[in-house]
């Protein structure tokens, strides 16, 4: 069976692979960049008759399906996989055409897992950048001062704003991309995917969470790191010490051939048996908003989050090339929390972690 699916490599209009060969069909602008990657076969829409449709007056849509249509048909395509995000429109032009598709998500998810050399020299660059944009969060962390319930730094109020500026800057000089990350304070660490906004807080846990994206390979890299400033509360210190413990667990436990879903597991155990909630423990129907609210981790690569995931749906098999990340978290509505996560590439007799930080709560 053979595959097609818009792709992102940089704006071609069909990707289709017949017999493991790649077949890419692109505007002509793109066409000599893509080839410079020597992992295509590139077509160009001039081929397919463009100029011709679009002297025939016809709209931009039916342009598209016109070409993506001929583009096909130059490949005597029939039957293919696709997607789950390919779309509808184009899906019921090809199928009017006679062209059998089928729907086949983990096709393409299982694709994309092991990674390629030059995908983990580039995860490697982002990991680096990571570290040295988490180095800029601490440096004004430790310069700031405690002030009754604030912190300043230089006489002004310490900000999220203020950290991410910074952060940002360190994104840039190591020629990575971050379009969005976490800086939560207090209870807006406690909250999903809260960004973060406003002042940072003394005594209070900081979660930080950061996934940029190495710009010449285009991969991206993730880990998180929990901070307080002044005093550390005894139950923070101890939401921390059983995230150490959990993560330390769950990446001895990882390595090719084991269950997502049982290192998932392994770390509830770890958490459970100290009395915090987890999405095992909840009643059914029950929205939980304290203790260990989500997944275990997730694949990285061409996505923050890619397959496979590890949490209470994970139904995959790591294998050897996989890089997961690994995240336990600990919470409480409307105060904060901590979350500890590392990301590493799965091997057959182990995981090797990626990620090169320590873990201090005290910047």
């Amino acid at each position: 069976m053979r595959q097609a699916v818009p792709l992102g490599v940089p704006d071609p209009f069909l990707y289709a692979e017949e017999n493991g060969s790649p077949h890419v069909f692109v505007n002509s602008m793109e066409a000599t960049r893509i080839r410079e990657l020597g992992l295509f076969k590139v077509r160009v829409s001039e081929e397919l008759g463009m100029d011709e449709l679009i002297a025939s007056g016809v709209d931009r849509r039916e342009l598209e399906a016109q070409l993506a249509l001929r583009a096909i048909a130059s490949l005597g395509l029939k039957r293919a996989s696709v997607p789950g995000n390919f779309p509808v429109w184009l899906a019921d032009r090809l199928r009017a055409e006679g062209v059998e598709l089928e729907v086949d998500q983990e096709l393409f998810d299982d694709r994309r897992r092991a990674k390629t050399e030059a995908q983990l020299a580039g995860m490697s660059r982002a990991q680096r950048a990571a570290e040295a944009a988490m180095d800029a969060c601490r440096e004004l962390l430790r310069r700031a001062e405690i002030r009754g319930d604030e912190l300043l730094l230089d006489g002004e109020q310490l900000t999220v704003e203020r950290v991410k500026a910074d952060m940002s800057v360190v994104f840039a000089a190591h020629d990575a991309t971050a379009d969005e990350y976490i800086v939560a304070p207090g209870a807006q660490g406690a909250v999903g995917h809260d960004m973060g906004s406003g002042p940072i807080r003394p005594n209070t846990p900081l979660v930080v969470d950061i996934f940029p994206r190495d710009n010449a390979s285009a991969v991206y890299t993730d880990m998180t790191r929990t901070f307080v400033v002044g005093d550390v509360p005894d139950e923070v210190r101890e939401w921390h010490r059983l995230c150490k413990e959990a993560l330390d667990a769950a990446v001895a436990e990882i390595r090719a051939g084991v269950e997502a879903r049982a290192v998932f597991d392994l770390t509830c155990d770890i958490l459970e048996a100290a009395g915090e909630p987890t999405q095992r423990t909840k009643k059914p129907g029950e929205t939980l908003a304290d203790g260990f609210f989500h997944g275990l981790g997730h694949g990285v690569g061409l996505e923050v989050h890619e397959a496979p995931g590890m949490g209470r749906l994970a139904d995959k098999t790591l294998v050897a090339g996989d890089v997961v990340t690994v995240e336990p978290g600990l919470y409480r509505a409307g105060y904060g929390g901590v979350r500890l996560e590392d990301i590493v590439l799965v091997t057959d007799d182990g995981a090797k972690i990626l990620t090169d930080y320590p873990y201090d709560l005290e910047p």
